[in-house]
């Protein structure tokens, strides 16, 4: 069997799953190798291409590479004499793809000069299966599940930290027009570009490798179908480059009349030219060639990705080491001044998203292919199972998913209104931190950014209102409607920690009271206290609801009551789904919790500057923080105790009467024996569950009592019913198995003698 069906076949990732071993064999590993040092070789390239664009004009530069390599792949492919005869209309094709890759190569180069090579080989060097993968997952609902997700997630977020966290003062003068000025029309219209953005030249040149990272891939994509109809991607390569180099050549000579040269000595820069055209442009696209050949695209993605970002970040922290500038001198640039290359802190989280997401959107989508093995069939196949695939749910793409959560929560009234003052809030936080930069006001500036960050918890609201109505699944097979209880918790825990903070500094203001600028402090105060009583009103069912309906959950103790002497069997159970249950919303509280403490806060503020305008009273604010600080603690307290008891499950305080009545009646059920392990608990606001084992007789119909005890516990509350019915015969069964059975049956009949008072005691 092992020699028909090799370990390829029959081992998948985890030694269960069908398809190949996803671990590079001998065979592979002198082609990683390979794939490894080109792209070491090419991080060299580009360091040096960023010391010599310093030198030459970037159209120069783009001239002379695409010179050498036609030079190279002309000599070598000789694309005139081997293969068909080209035609017209693919020489026109051609032409077009010589035009779309001197295009892409000005925006790439032109990037690297903004920001350096460090940032262009983290944003460029990305294989195409990586941003194909990255663009599905945007916008097509065939994404390849929560794992490519999360990889878009990473690749977002690693230009964001370059966008963002990259502030380096010495990045920002490297990317200060390193040729100095707009020596022709297309740096003066590139330079005009980045500064329209109104983005410092090194973030504009982010965008721009960005830019041409999406170019780039289409750009391949459709180099695919065009080198099929030419005979061969080298053979296009080669006549492409040749045609790039006669349309650049009447550029370039009216570049060399027009503007004057700042290269001292060209015979300097053969060696450096050299080094580039072998390791970025011919050493490169060969190497890929093959690797494409003998390995899965996938993992030439992979194991393509990771070198040549380690590699940029050592030669970003060693390039201008003085040991490294003894080994290229032979290369070095008469005259060159030394360029240090930063490593800040948004380039290293950066380079470390970019390695993790190049990781996981390189990786093929297992759906489909994994199975497990069940057994062979009589002919030796082996049989696979791949009934897992029916749980697994597609992902939906980013823009369908946020239009779908938009309409469910304009759907239902809860969520609406968290939004809709979500909307409002953010609204005039923007125009209060937009006066505050016009005008410089700090106060209205910090104000803003205090109800950008109140703003947090309506969003966590809004999300948690969301969740609740999501589908139960596999895994959440009771669905997510706790996760509004969680929300309300977490929004009582965090006002519980505003509080106390606000309380320890109004104790140390009242002995020492500051002086205060009141100015733009009333209309700022106005302005918040309006748009929060619109909260108020808004969310004001939330705290009618919370003195109707306590929000607490756990279960009763587990006791068992029995008035017949009869054996007891596991024998079904029944389950029940009732009416949804009205229940206040701790989530909702927790949102009107929080507008209720920002607008006593602008109240107090209003009152506090009034006070001290008129009477000089500086006092005055710490005592209105203090009383605000009490207030909204002690509102609070109720929120966390509700929300504690539901996480604890315990007994609902609503509905504890009626189930002990309810229970009471279960005992009176004729045919029922007995009832143990009754176990009730608010499950979320609408919805109260319950389990409870009957024990009864043989003769009787256990459906009617099923029937019987779910009216019953349904009349009382509970709209989530599980019962667990066990027969007599499960007596007879266990005093054969169970020496210790008789004691339970002389228990049962001493609590059959046993005489009840009404207050719930017995005796003997």
């Amino acid at each position: 069997m092992e020699e028909k069906y090799g370990g390829d076949v029959l081992a998948g990732p985890g030694g269960s799953g069908l398809g190949p071993v996803d671990v590079p064999n001998a065979r592979l590993t002198k082609y990683i190798v390979l794939l490894c040092f080109t792209k070491f070789f090419k991080a060299v390239g580009l360091f040096e291409s960023y010391d010599i664009l310093k030198e030459v004009h970037i159209v120069q530069f783009i001239f002379i590479l695409k010179l050498g390599t036609a030079f190279f792949m002309v000599l070598f492919q000789k694309p005139f004499s081997s293969g068909k005869t080209i035609t017209k209309h693919q020489w026109i094709k051609i032409f077009k793809h010589a035009v779309a890759g001197c295009i892409i190569s000005l925006l790439w180069f032109f990037g690297l000069t903004l920001c350096g090579p460090l940032r262009t080989l983290l944003l460029f060097e990305h294989n195409d299966i990586v941003v194909i993968s990255l663009l599905s997952v945007l916008f097509t609902s065939s994404g390849g599940g929560p794992a490519k997700t999360r990889g878009a997630a990473f690749f977002i977020i690693a230009v964001i930290c370059l966008l963002l966290f990259d502030n380096d003062d010495l990045m920002a003068k490297m990317a200060e027009h390193p040729e100095g000025h707009h020596d022709s029309a297309l740096t003066h219209m590139l330079y005009t570009a980045i500064a329209f953005l109104g983005v410092a030249d090194h973030k504009g040149g982010v965008l721009l490798l960005v830019l041409a990272l999406c170019c780039k891939v289409g750009f391949h994509t459709a180099s695919r179908k065009l080198s099929m109809d030419v005979g061969g991607a080298k053979r296009l390569q080669a006549l492409s480059h040749l045609v790039s180099v006669l349309l650049l050549c009447p550029w370039v000579i009216v570049l060399s009349v027009t503007t004057e040269s700042k290269v001292e000595s060209w015979f300097s820069l053969i060696m450096p030219f050299t080094t580039v055209i072998f390791f970025v442009m011919i050493l490169d696209f060969y190497v890929d060639s093959i690797c494409s050949i003998k390995m899965e695209v996938s993992k030439c993605a992979r194991y393509g990705s990771f070198p040549i970002f380690i590699s940029a970040l050592l030669f970003g922290n060693f390039w201008t080491h003085p040991l490294t500038d003894q080994l290229r001198a032979m290369n070095k640039v008469a005259h060159q001044e030394s360029t240090e290359h930063v490593l800040s802190g948004g380039v290293v989280v950066s380079a470390i998203f970019f390695i993790l997401s190049a990781n996981i959107l390189s990786t093929p989508s297992k759906r489909g292919q994994k199975g497990t093995l069940i057994g062979y069939s009589p002919e030796g196949t082996p049989l696979y199972n791949f009934m897992g695939d029916a749980f697994q749910h597609s992902s939906q793409s980013i823009p369908r998913f946020i239009k779908e959560s938009l309409k469910q929560i304009l759907e239902e009234s809860d969520s609406r209104q968290i939004f809709y003052f979500l909307c409002l809030n953010l609204l005039f936080t923007f125009v209060e931190l937009f006066y505050g930069v016009l005008t410089n006001s700090l106060g209205l500036i910090s104000d803003g950014f205090h109800m950008l960050f109140d703003c947090s918890a309506l969003v966590m609201g809004l999300f948690a209102a969301l969740m609740s109505r999501w589908k139960a699944t596999r895994i959440f097979s009771y669905g997510y409607g706790r996760i509004e209880i969680l929300s309300g918790f977490i929004n009582g825990l965090f006002l519980m920690v505003i509080a106390f903070f606000v309380f320890m500094e109004s104790v140390a203001r009242l002995i020492d009271p500051p002086e205060l600028d009141t100015h733009m402090l009333t209309p700022v105060s106005v302005g918040g206290l309006i748009v929060n009583l619109i909260g108020i009103c808004a969310f004001s069912h939330a705290h009618n609801h919370s003195h109707g309906a306590s929000q607490g959950s756990c279960h009763l103790s587990d006791h068992s009551h029995s008035h017949h002497l009869h054996g007891h069997s596991d024998h079904g159970h029944g389950h029940s789904h009732g009416s949804t249950g009205g229940g206040m919303n701790a989530n909702m509280r927790g949102v009107f919790l929080h507008v209720l403490a920002d607008t006593l806060g602008s109240i107090g503020v209003i009152v506090s500057t009034i006070l001290i305008e008129q009477f000089g009273w500086f006092i005055a604010d710490p005592l209105c923080s203090l009383f605000i600080a009490i207030l909204i603690f002690l509102s609070v307290v109720p929120l966390i105790k509700d929300a504690c008891q539901v996480l604890l499950l315990r007994l609902p305080p609503e509905y504890e009467k009626e189930l002990h009545i309810a229970l009471e009646k279960i005992q009176k059920i004729e045919g029922l024996i007995s009832y143990r392990d009754p176990h009730f608990w608010r499950h979320s606001a609408s919805v109260v569950a319950g389990t409870i084992h009957i024990q009864v007789t043989s003769d009787v119909l256990e459906q009617r009592i099923v029937q019987q005890v779910t009216g019953i516990l349904k009349d009382a509350g509970v709209n989530n019913l599980t019962i667990q019915v066990e027969k007599e015969a499960y007596f007879q069964h266990m005093s054969g198995l169970s020496t210790g059975f008789h004691d339970v049956l002389a228990m049962t009949k001493q609590m059959e003698s046993m005489k009840c008072y009404k207050d719930g005691t017995y005796i003997m």
